[in-house]
């Protein structure tokens, strides 16, 4: 019993090392053993075998109480009182400490798996961070292209407005041109007109003129 428990501590020491001390891959491999434990028929088992060892832990510490007690009776300790004292010593202090080893293991695995997902959320988080910078400098960039055009559309809408008012301008002027000559064009049917009734008025005068002279001739 006492070489198994000096076993079984032996054991529960190396991994409990290899939680605390990260050497290599052993440490994952020793993560693996206890997940391992922890799944399936495992907590069952190990339960029992807690259990097991406690009841054996109370009942050395029984009966090293027994053999202190009888030897306060009797005033002395025989030697096989004192071996199986030193005996029953040692068997709890071992099973102690197995157990002691035990809650330690569990407490370092279950520890260590939390600091495992918390870099693995800070990871998550640090990419999705840089994520959204990079989507920030895109959109930035996207503004500053669109107030690029847009700045450039405001300079063509002015160019726009200014030979909108330069052909505004030219129009009025053709307009007016426009008007004055349509005006000199009516003056100048006014005139013609005008010619054209002084020519006929010279026509019949000329026609009466030549009448008198053919009478006057016969």
């Amino acid at each position: 019993m006492i070489q198994l428990l000096f076993l079984v501590l032996f054991a529960e020491g190396a991994v409990a090392l290899l939680l605390m001390v990260k050497v290599g891959p052993l440490r994952e491999l020793a993560m693996r053993v206890v997940d391992q434990v922890k799944t399936g028929k495992g907590p069952a088992t190990v339960k029992t075998l807690a259990c097991t060892l406690s009841v054996i832990f109370l009942s050395s510490v029984t009966s090293i109480l027994k053999i202190q007690n009888r030897g306060l009776k009797l005033g002395t300790v025989s030697p096989m009182d004192q071996v199986l004292w030193r005996t029953h010593l040692l068997e709890a202090s071992l099973i102690g400490y197995t157990l002691f080893l035990a809650f330690v293991i569990d407490r370092l695995h279950h520890y260590l798996r939390k600091l495992i997902t918390l870099r693995k959320t800070s990871s998550t988080s640090r990419e999705e961070v840089e994520k959204l910078q990079m989507e920030n400098r895109s959109l930035r960039e996207k503004e500053e292209k669109s107030s690029n055009e847009t700045k450039k559309l405001q300079q063509e809408i002015a160019k726009l407005n200014e030979s909108m008012k330069k052909l505004k301008m030219e129009s009025e002027d053709n307009e007016k041109k426009a008007s004055t000559a349509e005006a000199h064009v009516n003056a100048l049917q006014k005139q013609s007109e005008e010619l054209l009734l002084e020519y006929d008025r010279l026509l019949e005068d000329n026609q009466i003129l030549q009448s008198q002279l053919l009478q006057r001739l016969s």
